[in-house]
């Protein structure tokens, strides 16, 4: 069957890893899937003439909102896969909650990556309670074995000796919603008693305006670094080698950065959201804070505390081999997949 994918594509964020993975599983059930940036299209009529040049049969979007009311209309089958601005953002919004609502009037499936996900979009749309499913993201890392760790180092600024560095590492895409800056000051001022503590932030300028906003004050604060955004296989490697990962979000659907650290070994801080709090068990699987001055309470306790952090990395790790299984996604991914097959064959009979 030839798919058309819709998804927000800017490289290296969650979003873009997520779509191509899930690219990656239909087309090894033979699919042919066309992987499409949403932001490429201003209507659905553009999305029309795409689909009638390529001969699609069937849609799938990433994002209720940015893809999914891009794919109404056309008479062919699609299904929905919730982003997280779209749950908890968008909704709030009453005209793109009322779109929102008709899209998934018109899904044949909407997949959820949590249960309180689920639970959301229920309470927001119970028309649509019977077609929404959940499946966790799977979850794979891929540190490049050349990559080298001194050089990284070098080029952040950072001077002090790799073997007693406790190297904090934040992944984000600079927009407001990540809130980068949340725990700025207070490691700053941290760093000035823990000399060896560092917040490195690495990601995408995604939003012009803030990221000017983020550079200014990272300039102005010691102990904090920003680091462009890298290629995947370099991010991971980089996130091996660091002491915590970080997540300061505001809000989140499912953070694959927080899960590729716990499949990584690498223990986990994060903002205490819905989003991380499905994820992350405090105490078991990572530490969650509610402010900034626990967060640097809970930092300390992990540099003082190795036994700690050795059972948070043991925990993660089984927690993400059971939970976020890539092969368990794949199934769920080409099994949904599949109806809109039956649907598509329905329709052209």
């Amino acid at each position: 069957m030839r798919l058309l994918f819709l998804a927000v594509l800017r490289p290296h964020t969650g979003n873009a890893v997520t779509a191509q993975r899930v690219r990656d599983h239909l087309e090894a059930a033979g699919h042919v899937c066309l992987l499409r940036d949403a932001f490429d299209f201003d209507s659905p009529a553009a999305v029309a003439d795409l689909i009638r040049a390529e001969g699609l049969e069937a849609a799938l979007a990433l994002h209720l909102y940015r893809g999914g009311r891009l794919l109404q209309g056309h008479g062919i089958p699609f299904g929905i896969v919730f982003g997280g601005t779209d749950l908890n953002e968008d909704v709030h919004q009453g005209e793109k909650n009322q779109v929102m609502g008709k899209v998934l009037e018109e899904a044949r499936f909407a997949v959820a990556f949590t249960e309180s996900m689920k639970a959301a979009a229920r309470r927001h749309w119970p028309h649509a309670k019977s077609k929404i499913y959940v499946q966790s993201q799977g979850i794979t890392t891929v540190p490049d074995a050349a990559f080298r760790w001194d050089t990284f180092l070098q080029r952040a600024e950072i001077n002090h000796s790799a073997d007693n560095l406790h190297l904090f590492l934040l992944i984000c895409g600079l927009r407001p919603v990540k809130d980068p800056l949340y725990l700025v000051d207070a490691f700053s001022e941290w760093h000035r008693e823990e000399p060896s503590a560092y917040l490195v932030i690495v990601g995408p300028e995604v939003d012009p305006v803030f990221t000017r906003e983020v550079k200014a004050k990272v300039h102005r604060s010691v102990g904090v670094r920003l680091v462009p955004e890298m290629r995947q296989g370099d991010l991971h490697a980089v996130m091996k080698n660091c002491f915590a990962l970080v997540n300061s979000s505001v809000s989140e659907g499912m953070s694959a950065a927080i899960l590729e650290a716990m499949h990584l070994d690498v223990p986990v801080l994060a903002r205490n959201i819905p989003g991380n709090a499905a994820v992350v068990q405090h105490g078991v699987t990572g530490l969650l804070f509610s402010d900034p001055q626990e967060f640097v309470q809970l930092a300390k306790r992990l540099i003082h505390d190795p036994a700690l952090g050795g059972e948070l990395v043991a925990n993660g790790r089984k927690y993400v081999s059971t939970c976020h299984s890539w092969r368990a996604e794949r199934d769920t991914y080409q099994r949904l997949v599949r109806t809109l097959q039956r649907d598509s064959d329905w329709q052209a009979c």
